[in-house]
């Protein structure tokens, strides 16, 4: 008999009642039913479902109701919403109400308790969620690999950390100036007058005001065009110029630059690297590999290698992820180290979920639906590189159009921005007539015109203009410059 109390009382112990605070919660309604101002003061983040009791969480729903058709939420004209012989708490439903308005806490301190309930059920959900993980590990369905448990869990974490805002939902005409004005503002005092984030080339900042956040820019190109060579610059000019400030609530404001997650399904985090010591350095890349460097040269790339370790360039090289694996990771990298802007190297190399597998058009849909969706929710922008069909290399011109884009449909309908690298020395070097004829001096004249020379056609800017900008590519060292400015060409705006 002892031995059973004994395990009894120990079965008690291991029971735990999941976090909740009902006075709270009491306190809190009573508050609104006394002064139907105090809803206004917890909507905005607390829902009837944060509530842990059943007739809580209806009767603030029901209070919620009253109060946003302009009628006043008291305990006699809830009453009237509940049935007559409905009982709460072994209590009539309107002695109920009416102890509620008895209890209630003052308006003062509405907004903590309704804190302290949301963060409660934020408690609660932690909890659910790690029930479900343990519940399914120990029983995963066949469909359901680990990984896929992973992502699950991860999403549900991040859409967890990310419910609740009070800036979500509509905004009333005054606040979207305000912030209008303050984007502006921050334009006006950041160096190059930019709204978004430099891309550390003047004149294509110049086109489009710095990459914006919650863009979805495709930079797309024919191999060799140089397009990853491109993506990388911009990446680490990006990173290479982070800089923050303290708020007064002690929160890390990013004022410059920022941190970039560069996701590299082709090359590794070695070779992308390797790219961007030489750039750095002006060693070329082959030099690097073969390891055919002088002293000067190996004192150069040590001193350029302590620097880059500081910089905030995180790479993934995980080949044929996929899109949902992506977005759980760039969501893991927000929350861990902090994110800015996101390179995506490339599209075609990503996969989409199991339903989609073995139709091309549906899958590349999903992804960059997916990609849009992200850099929505993350507010950063996401540069995402992409292949071109073949049909250039049959045109006599080999500039690229957006019909070039593989599976366009939905990269056109989703991208806010399309760029194209185009370098016309690449194909015209392919054309080179015999010495000693008219052509070759024809052909010669013109190469040395077109010597590292690169164009970037942007070809849709949902809030821009489109256009080409003129840069400087030194293929040796994968690098993308401005033109010195005896050599710089004026803007070429198309609308």
């Amino acid at each position: 008999m002892k031995g059973t109390v004994q395990k009894l009382e120990k079965a008690s112990e291991t029971m735990r009642v999941v976090p909740h605070n009902a006075e709270a919660e009491r306190q809190l309604l009573g508050a609104i039913m006394v002064n139907n101002e105090t809803y206004y003061r917890v909507s905005e983040f607390l829902e009837a479902r944060h509530f842990f009791l059943a007739p809580h969480k209806d009767i603030y729903d029901k209070c919620g109701a009253l109060i946003k058709a302009g009628k006043i939420a008291s305990p006699i004209t809830l009453k009237t919403f509940f049935p007559a012989d409905e009982k709460i708490a072994d209590l009539s439903a309107t002695q109920y109400l009416l102890r509620l308005a008895g209890d209630a806490t003052s308006v003062i301190n509405a907004e903590d308790y309704g804190k302290t309930i949301y963060d409660l059920a934020t408690r609660r959900n932690l909890i659910t969620i790690g029930e479900d993980m343990v519940n399914i590990a120990y029983d995963a369905p066949i469909d359901m690999p680990p990984s896929s448990q992973i992502d699950d869990a991860e999403r549900r974490l991040f859409e967890l950390a990310e419910t609740g805002r009070s800036d979500g939902g509509f905004q009333d005409f005054g606040s979207a100036l305000t912030q209008t004005i303050e984007m502006a503002a921050a334009a006006y005092q950041r160096e190059g007058a930019l709204s978004g984030i430099s891309t550390g080339l003047r004149d294509l900042d110049k086109l489009m005001g710095g990459l914006q956040s919650s863009d979805l820019v495709v930079l797309a190109g024919r191999p060799a065009m140089g397009k990853t060579s491109l993506a990388t610059n911009i990446a680490y000019n990006i990173a290479q110029n982070y800089q923050t400030e303290e708020m007064p609530d002690g929160e890390l404001k990013t004022i410059n630059g920022g941190v970039v997650g560069f996701f590299s399904l082709e090359m590794s985090a070695e070779q992308l690297a390797t790219r961007i010591i030489s750039e750095q350095t002006e060693i070329s890349s082959s030099k690097i590999r073969r390891g055919d460097i002088n002293e000067a040269d190996f004192e150069k790339l040590v001193a350029a290698t302590q620097h880059m370790q500081h910089v905030p360039l995180h790479v993934d090289q995980t080949g044929g992820i996929s899109i949902a694996s992506l977005v759980s990771k760039a969501r893991r990298l927000k929350r861990q180290k902090g994110l800015n802007m996101i390179v995506v190297d490339y599209i075609q190399l990503l996969t989409g979920s199991s339903k989609n597998q073995g139709n091309r058009v549906q899958e590349i849909t999903e992804i960059t639906t997916g990609l849009k969706a992200l850099a929505k929710e993350l507010n950063v922008p996401i540069i995402a590189l992409s292949q071109l069909s073949r049909q250039v290399e049959n045109r006599d011109d080999k500039r690229p159009q957006m019909s070039d884009l593989r599976e366009s449909g939905s990269i056109e309908q989703d991208a806010d921005v399309i760029m194209f690298v185009y370098r016309e020395e690449y194909y015209m070097g392919k054309k080179e007539p015999p010495e000693g004829t008219p052509e070759y001096e024809e052909w010669s004249s013109k190469m040395e015109q077109l010597r590292g020379k690169a164009e970037v056609i942007i070809a849709k800017q949902r809030h821009g203009p489109t256009g080409i900008v003129d840069l400087q590519f030194q293929g040796e060292y994968t690098r993308f410059s401005d033109l010195a400015d005896d050599a710089h060409i004026p803007d070429r705006i198309m609308e």
